[in-house]
């Protein structure tokens, strides 16, 4: 979850139009014999904690993100005036909630019409073997793909990944990646083609590498590891996703191991305004480990 910010210059103890105060201690609208909110779990709201030094605004914000994530607000976002009897709190604390929401591209307000959640956002758990293909399918979002290359090369940077002299045959998949129609990620992946000879006689407009892999090689990856780092695609990859110039995205190196053996190295730039990664921890979590910079995977 991102962290709160600090609110807007002079937010805290201000009056507003409304009449509320917009800070700490912000009582709200209430109505009669109205008794407050009791914690309830999955899609419901929590109280906020008018004694924390956090503004109202932003445990709001927090917590409309917890419910979003729990996947509350799928059938319509509620307006102002709801959210301000949910949380007993004043339309300009609501007010400045929804607008980090709206800046953020979790909420769509339009015009004449209610806001709602940009659906358009795929979210991604970190620390699992995952398979976009098939996590794309369970999240109710039409994949396909569009297949830019598929063939045999030899890469000696990519080979060292491997494991492999740097003149070893490789098999290269290239795609564009499309969720709902339009593009989502530009995705390169190498194996070793004594391995996946095979995978050159398929068609990948609507599969998954990992299935196809197992399907007619016979290798299942078992596991691996991903660096993800900010990142400026270059004119080609803007291009095909559909981006403005200069505008970032996420970067995704993959190794993919099959028991001890790696047996696939893949680039991909996935666009950062429709995907979002997910990461759920506890007391008894692996530490993150931080990484030095490196160069982010090109085309």
């Amino acid at each position: 979850m991102t962290p709160p910010q600090p609110g807007p210059p002079g937010a805290r103890g201000r009056r507003t139009p409304d009449g509320a105060d917009g800070g700490q201690g912000d009582p709200g609208p209430r109505d009669p014999g109205h008794r407050g909110h009791e914690p309830q779990p999955g899609h419901g709201p929590r109280p906020l904690d008018r004694g924390s030094p956090l503004p109202l605004w932003a445990q709001l914000l927090d917590d409309l993100r917890r419910r979003m994530e729990a996947g509350a607000f799928t059938e319509e976002f509620p307006a102002e005036h709801r959210l301000t009897g949910e949380y007993e709190v004043s339309r300009h604390t609501v007010r400045e909630a929804l607008r980090k929401l709206r800046a953020d591209g979790l909420v769509i307000a339009e015009r004449g019409r209610a806001s709602r959640l940009d659906t358009r956002r795929i979210q991604q758990p970190l620390g699992s073997l995952y398979s976009l293909f098939r996590d794309l399918e369970a999240q109710g979002v039409e994949q396909r793909s569009e297949v830019l290359r598929l063939e045999r090369t030899a890469d000696a940077t990519v080979a060292g990944h491997l494991g492999l002299v740097p003149d070893a045959p490789l098999v290269v998949l290239e795609r564009l990646r499309l969720a709902d129609g339009e593009p989502l990620a530009h995705d390169t992946a190498y194996l070793p083609a004594d391995l996946a000879g095979p995978l050159l006689d398929a068609d990948f407009g609507h599969t998954s590498l990992y299935a196809e892999l197992a399907r007619r090689c016979a290798v299942k990856v078992s596991g691996g590891r991903e660096r993800i780092a900010p990142f400026l695609p270059d004119i080609r990859q803007a291009w095909l996703l559909g981006l403005a110039d200069r505008e970032a995205a996420f970067a995704i190196e993959r190794i993919g191991r099959a028991g001890q053996r790696s047996v696939e190295w893949r680039e991909t730039v996935v666009r950062g305004d429709r995907f979002a990664f997910v990461a759920e921890w506890s007391d008894a979590s692996r530490a993150v480990a931080l990484a030095p910079r490196a160069a982010a995977p090109t085309a």
